[in-house]
């Protein structure tokens, strides 16, 4: 009998930890077909321009061409250049996701500069723009832009992803 016991309870055990486990596998199956994907760099359109009137100001958008639901990363990735860093999010803590639905659009504004004067600015030929920092995005020309020559950028912030434009030029600070 007490071989039968030590054989049978560590028996009995096993099996309810396997169902415990099955069932917590399948309720994170659940879960995980639940949440959106992250978007294909493929299935993106990624555009800037400056603001009209503000050419400190660039208007950054993202449209989901892809057929189901995915995310980006919350803030968008913008880049100078060949500057070391990328703009920082304005307000912090730009971590997490933003959803894009199916022909969907975000924007973001980027202020490159908050005085074109400053002795501090640089200059740079090009902006790179990516809606995911896992993304290589997509770069953009000064005269594309409609800055000029050149993109003059000092301490640049970003917006995260908005779901108007007048989101995003609020976020920044314009008020239009």
């Amino acid at each position: 009998m007490r071989i039968r016991a030590a054989i049978a309870v560590p028996a009995a055990s096993a099996a309810v930890a396997c169902l415990l486990l099955t069932a917590q596998q399948g309720q994170a199956a659940t879960a995980d077909q639940a949440r959106p994907v992250r978007c294909a760099e493929k299935s993106l359109t990624v555009r800037a321009k400056a603001v009209p009137g503000e050419p400190t100001v660039l208007r950054v958008g993202v449209t989901h061409r892809g057929a189901g639901a995915c995310v980006v990363d919350r803030v968008p990735t913008v880049t100078f250049g060949d500057l070391d860093g990328a703009a920082l999010p304005t307000p912090q803590g730009g971590t997490g996701t933003y959803r894009l639905a199916p022909g969907q659009t975000a924007y973001a504004d980027v202020r490159t500069i908050g005085d074109p004067a400053d002795p501090e600015a640089r200059r740079v030929d090009t902006v790179t723009v990516a809606a995911s920092a896992a993304h290589w995005g997509r770069s953009f020309t000064a005269a594309r832009l409609g800055t000029g020559k050149h993109v003059l950028v000092w301490e640049p912030v970003t917006t995260w992803w908005q779901p108007t434009r007048a989101a995003a030029d609020r976020a920044i600070g314009l008020s239009r």
